[in-house]
């Protein structure tokens, strides 16, 4: 079993990352840097440190713990510089006013099932169960083998979500112990797929057939951004895959929102799609009447 996993938060009673009650677990690091990332936090597989500028007086203790020169006064004003920041933690405790949060942290694997047990009695009541998520989870294999299958052996149901761009040998070892597959579809023309995720979607759509064919349980995840990703052609390859597949368990379309924006920057990340504004609904009904006109009666709004 591996020492210990890097997780950046576990969410008790979440309802939106697989059926029921769960309880989930989100992942540090990612092979994906999706422009619309609402948790941009789980791109790093390392521990950082998140500067909150609005929670900040500038009394600077930060400035004298920091050894590495990442808090910095600039003009009498605390600023962070992130590439010199090594997570060690020492600006933490100096802060009073909770300006700075350190995201990551090791976990073991009884670590998160103390949390995860709590909630038994709900996934029972519920359906519900632990949803592993990330980042990637399949990034942090060992430690979500183990976990997956500490949750079989308690019986609890297992939810995987995952990007899809990862080894075959790394999706055969998660499909036993995985009751299913939280599977995100993000871009069909490969190119386009490249430049908003920064990895093309070949591998991806191999290990969705693989999968589809092993029979795993698998709900499609589509995330779309307006003007950027909900165009004809890829509104067709969703329509397409649900043709090709019938026995997708859903496919959920999930609208882009604004969320990782601020996370990011505190974060020191730039926001490539600062301009773009969420979907209203008049939107969100237009690609579900598109889906519907193409035959995919299954989407549904995530």
């Amino acid at each position: 079993m591996p020492a210990a996993g890097l997780i950046f938060d576990i969410q008790r009673t979440a309802l939106h990352d697989g059926p029921g009650i769960r309880t989930t677990v989100f992942f540090k690091g990612c092979p994906l840097k999706c422009a619309w990332c609402h948790n941009p936090e789980s791109r790093s597989s390392k521990a950082q440190v998140s500067f909150n500028v609005e929670k900040c007086v500038s009394c600077l203790a930060c400035v004298e713990a920091c050894q590495h020169g990442a808090q910095q006064a600039v003009d009498g004003r605390h600023v962070m510089a992130h590439a010199l920041c090594v997570a060690c933690g020492a600006c933490l405790s100096r802060c009073p006013q909770g300006a700075l949060t350190l995201i990551g942290e090791p976990w073991t694997v009884p670590q998160v099932m103390a949390i995860v047990e709590r909630d038994v009695d709900f996934y029972q009541g519920s359906g519900g169960g632990i949803t592993l998520s990330g980042g990637e989870p399949l990034a942090q294999l060992d430690f979500a083998l183990a976990l997956l299958q500490a949750c079989r052996e308690r019986g609890i149901h297992t939810c995987l979500e995952t990007s899809g761009f990862a080894s075959r040998r790394k999706i055969s070892q998660v499909l036993p112990l995985t009751d299913l597959f939280l599977f995100d579809y993000k871009a069909t023309d490969s190119d386009a797929h490249r430049d908003w995720t920064g990895v093309p979607n070949a591998q991806i759509l191999s290990n969705l057939a693989y999968l589809y064919h092993q029979g795993a349980a698998i709900i499609l995840r589509c995330p779309l951004v307006p003007g950027v990703n909900d165009t004809p052609e890829h509104l067709a390859g969703i329509a397409r895959l649900a043709e090709s597949y019938p026995d997708l368990l859903g496919i959920e379309l999930m609208p882009y929102h604004a969320l990782g924006s601020a996370k990011g920057l505190r974060l020191g990340l730039e926001d490539p799609l600062a301009h773009v504004k969420t979907a209203d609904e008049a939107a969100q009904q237009k690609w579900l009447g598109a889906l519907a006109a193409l035959g995919c009666e299954k989407a549904t709004l995530g």
